[in-house]
């Protein structure tokens, strides 16, 4: 499994497995792991990441593709 950069929007889609940093996580680098539900960000790239709204509801932006 190659673990992908999450700065493209074109490698992240609905379902995707991710680990994202959450933005109360952001001084830790925590990451925290989920599937994709919405994509937040509208520009084809962000150099953070693309921010994600998780199936838990939680936002952030995505640091690993897992698949």
């Amino acid at each position: 499994m190659e673990n992908l950069k999450g700065t493209s929007r074109a490698n992240i889609k609905p379902g995707s497995h991710v680990r994202i940093v959450l933005k109360q996580d952001q001084h830790s680098g925590r990451l925290t792991e989920g599937i994709v539900k919405d994509i937040l960000t509208k520009s084809p790239t962000h150099p953070h990441g693309i921010k994600v709204r998780l199936q838990s509801g939680q936002v952030g932006r995505v640091k690993e593709i897992m698949e």
